[in-house]
């Protein structure tokens, strides 16, 4: 008898950003840095910045409203000043944070062979750099519209990658490849509620460093828990 050949179906390991792969959420914290180097108002944009991020954690944000609020400094000063500040972002607020325990996870997978891809809500002006200082080349981010000169406009391009957005955003990832759900093996790492329809959807959800409601949601279905590093105020 001939043996038969399975062909092993790719793997995937999904990342959440945020307080998943940093211990601190980059969205928020470039709007307080925005405040520290003269770009914002501190009282009024700190008020507004806290507010969205509280109703990002009740699950509640409106995240078009959110990302005109965001975005409106970056867009008023222009794509050179931007860049230049990120960069200074950067040095002072993520490069400080991150965490070997989450490069050696990240590295682990690669070295695995899967496709490593970070998954975000945080749009891709804040991201894109923080992938790269991670390693990580796959970014799906939310998208922001362009205007004729290439800048941004302060609208979102397409699906925003969150909640339901990001199950949505992972199909199109996976239809510009010829894959389907079933064609492949996925792993999502997540810290937040807001990721339960991801997390329902792959082959292996991974509650990191999860807050306290999705710590008890992954308990009760029993999804793997892991505190990548120790979660900080």
């Amino acid at each position: 008898m001939t043996p038969t050949t399975q062909t092993q179906k790719p793997r995937l390991a999904l990342f959440d950003l945020d307080h998943t792969l940093l211990p601190l959420d980059s969205d928020f914290e470039w709007g307080e840095f925005s405040i520290r180097i003269g770009w914002a108002d501190k009282e009024e944009f700190g008020r507004r910045n806290q507010a969205f991020y509280d109703d990002y954690v009740a699950g509640r944000l409106d995240v078009h409203d959110y990302v005109r609020f965001a975005t409106e400094a970056v867009r008023a000063r222009g794509a050179e000043a931007a860049a230049q500040a990120h960069e200074q972002f950067m040095t002072e607020v993520i490069r400080p944070a991150i965490r070997a325990s989450a490069l050696d996870l990240l590295r682990a997978h690669a070295d695995a062979g899967d496709e490593v891809v970070i998954i975000t809500a945080t749009n891709e002006f804040v991201t894109a750099p923080i992938a790269r200082a991670l390693g990580v080349k796959n970014l799906i981010a939310v998208q922001l519209q362009r205007d004729d000169n290439g800048w941004i406009t302060g609208e979102i391009d397409g699906i925003p990658s969150m909640r339901e957005g990001k199950v949505q955003r992972m199909e199109q990832w996976l239809k510009e490849r010829n894959l389907g759900w079933d064609q492949v093996e996925c792993t999502f790492y997540s810290d937040s509620m807001n990721d339960v329809p991801l997390l329902e959807q792959v082959d292996h959800p991974v509650a990191t460093n999860p807050d306290p409601r999705l710590r008890a949601l992954a308990q009760q279905k029993g999804w793997r828990i892991l505190d990548l590093f120790p979660q900080e105020p």
